[in-house]
């Protein structure tokens, strides 16, 4: 298997603040040997200056000089490593309540989270807080790593106290696959191999189920759906008449010969050819990036969605969101906003505030309707244009977007679709 036709599985680590979530990537890392000598001596160097006894692993991933001075994580910091068997792509999200947007932002993307519990504490708040983000998130597997084990002499009892404990609140959430490990990210027990000081553990290592997990289900194979990012137009003598139009595809097994519908047009065509750099394929499916050509010559832009005639994305201009609020400034009722869906840009008003997510109890809040920096709620919104969106639950893709706050073009919110 070439490295370019290894699968890729993207992961986020997650948790209450000095769990150890730097320190196992970092593990990661160094176990699979996938940082380089002159990395590892930087660390040694860096972790013998604070007069640290061992090498802080969690420091390759807390570049930042405030994340180091404090030992804390502040921003995601991304990682990518690979083994004989998949790539890999890690976001080391923040643990403190008041990065919960830096943590929504790293996990958006993730197939899988890794929700760290240290063994001497439990599940704490900040653990129910993430695994519901991550719930909430759509991500499809759930690996809940109860580290520091050497803390409490590998003791089986503490670690089926704290499965206990987690699967009771786990039960709540929308995630059907979650898996225990007892771990020392700091000693490296059952992160990369298996560790002689718990026996009583049959399960897999953490890479053993990174590499294994089978997550060519995760994306949404069955609703075709093709938002146009960009058309192609070379006009050179070779490709005088070639029209195409490239974009990601969101959703759906295209080939060629397939029927289409295009929104918001209508117009109904068939799919001539699908192409990607210097070849042409017979089928395209997510989250792969190529050209669609089609038979019929139809005005299509950026922002439209090619989709089947008997299987069409909801229209609308009334959207139900659960917003996660990234700015300082709250969230203001009738307020105006720029909303990006796909390609698709348009503008918003905010109708309704229904209520505020407390992520600690799960607990629905509709008496407190300020929506603050961090802050998840659930609002009605109505845009200028027609989108079509499926539910978040249904095509992460198509049911997620952005608002952004036209006077300082910042990104105030991101929000997963409830219709």
């Amino acid at each position: 298997m070439s490295y370019l036709d290894m699968t890729l599985l993207r992961f986020s680590t997650a948790g209450s603040v000095d769990d150890g979530k730097s320190t196992l990537i970092g593990r990661l890392l160094y176990d699979t040997k996938s940082i380089f000598e002159d990395q590892y001596q930087a660390l040694e160097k860096s972790s013998n200056l604070r007069g640290e006894e061992e090498v802080n692993l969690a420091l390759l991933t807390d570049g930042l000089k405030a994340e180091r001075e404090q030992g804390i994580t502040i921003d995601v910091a991304y990682r990518y490593f690979a083994t004989p068997k998949r790539k890999f792509i890690i976001a080391d999200t923040p643990g403190h309540i008041q990065y919960t947007r830096n943590m929504v932002t790293g996990a958006s993307t993730a197939n899988l989270a890794i929700v760290l519990v240290d063994a001497r504490k439990g599940v704490l708040e900040q653990t129910k807080r993430h695994s519901f983000i991550s719930s909430l998130l759509g991500i499809p597997h759930l690996v809940v790593c109860i580290n520091k084990m050497d803390l409490v002499d590998y003791s089986e009892e503490v670690y089926e106290k704290i499965r206990s404990e987690f699967e009771d609140f786990g039960a709540r959430l929308a995630i059907n696959d979650i898996r225990f490990i007892p771990i020392s990210a700091l000693k490296g027990d059952n992160v990369v191999t298996r560790s002689e000081h718990t026996p009583w553990y049959g399960g897999a290592t953490l890479l053993n189920v990174l590499e294994n997990v089978h997550i060519g289900s995760d994306n949404n194979l069955v609703d075709c759906r093709f938002p146009v990012q960009f058309v192609v137009r070379p006009n050179t003598d070779e490709y005088h008449d070639y029209r195409g139009y490239s974009g990601r595809v969101a959703g759906g097994v295209w080939k060629v010969g397939d029927e289409v519908k295009v929104l918001p047009s209508g117009w109904n065509s068939k799919v001539k050819s699908i192409d990607t750099y210097g070849k042409s394929l017979q089928e395209a499916f997510p989250p792969m990036s190529v050209t669609i050509t089609l038979e019929d010559d139809i005005d299509i832009s950026r922002g439209d969605m090619l989709v089947r005639p008997n299987n069409q994305p909801e229209q609308t201009q009334d959207l139900d969101l659960m917003v996660c609020w990234f700015n300082p400034v709250a969230l203001k009722l009738n307020g105006k906003y720029a909303i990006h869906h796909t390609s698709k840009a348009a503008r918003c008003v905010v109708k309704k505030i229904l209520y505020k997510v407390n992520v600690n109890n799960l607990h629905r809040d509709q008496e407190d309707k300020t929506v603050g920096m961090n802050d998840i709620a659930r609002i009605s919104v109505r845009t200028t244009a027609p989108l079509f969106v499926d539910r978040y639950t249904r095509n992460r893709n198509t049911g997620s977007l952005i608002l952004i706050d036209e006077a300082t073009n910042e990104t105030v919110g991101a929000a997963m679709v409830l219709n």
